[in-house]
């Protein structure tokens, strides 16, 4: 579903896969984009987090297939804060607290 392009200790990039994978599918037929809750399990997996509860996720912008995208980590205690951005805007908010 994504091709993790760098990571460091508090940023990582993505490019997600083409519209042909199942995950685009699943929103709007006809108009591939990423459903929002996608982000969720990309932060976690790459962080190497289960969630316990979700504090804030605002999906602000429709993403679609190849996108690249730009996740910036702030974490304090077990509570992650992470700013999703495409082409310098930002594309979603999430706020989460981890296991």
């Amino acid at each position: 579903m994504y091709t993790l392009t760098c990571k460091d200790d508090k940023t990582f990039n993505v490019t997600l896969t083409d519209e042909n994978h199942p995950i685009f599918k699943a929103h709007f037929p006809n108009n591939p984009i990423l459903p929002g809750f996608i982000l969720l399990d990309i932060s976690a997996q790459i962080l190497g987090v289960t969630i316990v509860s979700i504090k804030k996720a605002k999906f602000l912008r429709n993403i679609l297939p190849q996108s690249l995208l730009h996740f910036h980590v702030e974490e304090k205690d077990k509570t992650l804060k992470i700013i999703v951005k495409q082409n310098e805007q930002k594309v979603a908010d999430l706020h989460y607290e981890k296991k």
